[in-house]
């Protein structure tokens, strides 16, 4: 992904990341269906984490999907594909409310939500005994960036390696974008168009919660988080939200190994919002190559396909497996 080039027939942003999201994911062989647990949340609330059924494996990848992702979307088939290939075990824990069924609790999720990935990683870690890799993706990303941030040195005690796929690590900059031309007519649109619904059936569990006719007529991501999701989750409005929740300010508190992919023709993300390299610590590698789009990075010839990314990222992960276990055979 480094040196990534997008096929001479699907050219710019938006193509490179509309497409792959609808023709691009094609299975080498058919995924076997996931296996659903049901994990009681730290605030009595609930999550529901998706497991690719396979034999054991002694190295578990973990996947944080993106806005109004889940395990079914294509990102997510597409690395489960690559752990089916390399003998991974592979989970994908569900933001709240992305797994088909409304959660309980008056709360969502959120481009920061470290302290969710916090206890869901920390519970992972307890149940899996070999290395344990995690990959965000988009929003999914942000947040496990944050996760890294905050946790500093304990982050390697959970995991050996994380890597973000597309993320928005400056939110306002990423949010603006959104909000603006042909990324607010179809992207925007498309996100508000599961995100209201949601909301207004978060209001029915939780009345009072925030202003129906307010939520209503939010139009733009910024109007939707000033209403809904900036409030439920301790922000004071969308600016506090963006700024707190953004990890592009924080990455030289990363003390695990970090991979941050990102390509400079996302339509989400500004190249200019980038980080550069002397902004980042000696554990963050980045990969910035010119063309991808947003969670895109297909290849091949038409229709193509998206393993390259996962196959790249997952290579780049497990290599820190054996960089650790290299490091603890010299040391003994």
């Amino acid at each position: 992904m480094k040196n990534y080039a997008a096929p001479p027939w699907l050219p710019g942003g938006h193509l490179q990341t509309i497409w792959p999201a609808l023709y691009g994911h094609r299975p080498q062989a058919p995924l076997p269906p996931y296996r659903r647990e049901r994990w009681a949340a730290p605030d009595g609330d609930f999550i529901d984490v998706d497991w690719l059924q396979g034999p054991p494996s002694r190295t578990l990848l973990v996947l944080f999907h993106g806005l109004e992702g889940s395990s079914e979307s294509h990102y997510a088939q597409a690395f489960a594909d690559l752990a089916r290939q390399q003998n991974f075990a592979f989970a994908v824990p569900h933001f709240r409310g992305c797994s088909g069924e409304l959660n309980w609790g008056p709360r969502a999720y959120h481009s920061g939500d470290f302290e969710e990935i916090g206890w869901i990683l920390a519970r992972l870690r307890q149940q899996h005994q070999g290395p344990m890799l995690a990959v965000g993706v988009s929003l999914g990303g942000n947040a496990l960036l944050r996760w890294a941030e905050e946790m500093g040195e304990q982050a390697a005690r959970v995991v050996s390696a994380v890597a973000s796929v597309s993320a928005p690590l400056d939110l306002g900059a990423s949010g603006r974008a959104i909000g603006r031309g042909f990324n607010r007519l179809v992207y925007t649109r498309r996100f508000l168009a599961t995100m209201k619904p949601k909301a207004l059936q978060k209001l029915a569990q939780h009345p009072g919660l925030f202003k129906a006719d307010a939520l209503r007529a939010a139009q733009d991501l910024y109007a939707f988080n000033n209403v809904f999701t900036a409030p439920l989750h301790g922000f004071r409005n969308t600016d506090d939200y963006w700024a707190r929740a953004s990890a592009k300010p924080h990455l030289r508190q990363i003390r695990v190994p970090a991979l941050v992919v990102n390509a400079g023709n996302d339509p989400f993300v500004p190249a200019d919002s980038l980080p550069l390299a002397h902004q980042v610590g000696p554990w963050v590698t980045l990969w910035q190559p010119d063309q991808g789009g947003h969670v895109g990075f297909p290849k091949g010839p038409l229709p193509g396909h998206i393993r390259a990314m996962p196959q790249a990222v997952g290579g780049w992960l497990a290599s820190q497996i054996d960089h650790d276990r290299s490091k603890d055979s010299s040391n003994g």
